[in-house]
């Protein structure tokens, strides 16, 4: 089965939730659910899109220009904070698309929600849409906030090699020991990009 429709199956199912998360969580998250009254909601885009015959998923990478952003540099889906005058989640993940990486709403499908995912660095509550187009959308990245845009075929999520585990310095001179993460060129994907990851890749059946 093709992609699109194994990912619109799994939603008709119940999903795989925090379970499939954890998959890629580092052992500390295990002890922060939930999430706290403080947390900020927030709307992020998962893109699936035809590049070379291949489905591909765009992520970005976070300027570093903003000292207090607790993400600074980090490999994220495009996304952000929801805003009064979004309608909902996919209304806010499409207008950060916007904004992040030029993308524009037409033409783009949504598939369904993932689980939320709470953030505690940054108290946000993250709600990942899934969708996807059947063109191969242009990116213009927003400089002050993106430092640069990763377009990066499917396959490469499941392939053992492009798994790992290593200890990750912080801004903030901390250092989180035996971090699970995907290799994608060179960039380390980890934390809740790797764990929304992690439950798509399981919604897909790619993973048990």
């Amino acid at each position: 089965m093709d992609l699109i429709t194994n990912i619109q199956a799994g939603f008709l199912k119940p999903l795989p939730g925090e379970l499939a998360q954890l998959k890629m969580a580092h052992a500390f998250r295990r002890k922060l659910w939930p999430a706290s009254a403080e947390a900020r909601d927030a709307g992020v885009l998962v893109l699936l899109y035809p590049r070379q015959d291949e489905w591909h998923i765009v992520l970005i990478q976070r300027s570093t220009r903003f000292q207090n952003d607790r993400h600074s540099g980090q490999i994220s889906f495009p996304g952000g904070k929801k805003e009064a005058s979004d309608k909902d989640f996919i209304d806010c993940a499409f207008r950060e698309a916007e904004e992040e990486i030029g993308l524009q709403s037409g033409g783009i499908n949504v598939l369904g929600s993932l689980t939320p995912l709470y953030v505690p660095v940054s108290e946000f509550l993250v709600h990942p849409i899934v969708a996807y187009c059947d063109f191969t959308p242009v990116f213009i990245p927003q400089e002050s906030e993106v430092a640069g845009v990763l377009e990066v075929p499917f396959d490469f999520f499941v392939q053992p090699e492009k798994l790992g585990r290593t200890d990750l310095p912080l801004s903030n001179q901390m250092l989180i020991k035996d971090v699970p993460y995907f290799d994608i060129h060179g960039h380390i994907v980890w934390g809740a990009t790797a764990m929304i990851l992690s439950e798509l890749l399981t919604l897909s059946g790619h993973w048990d």
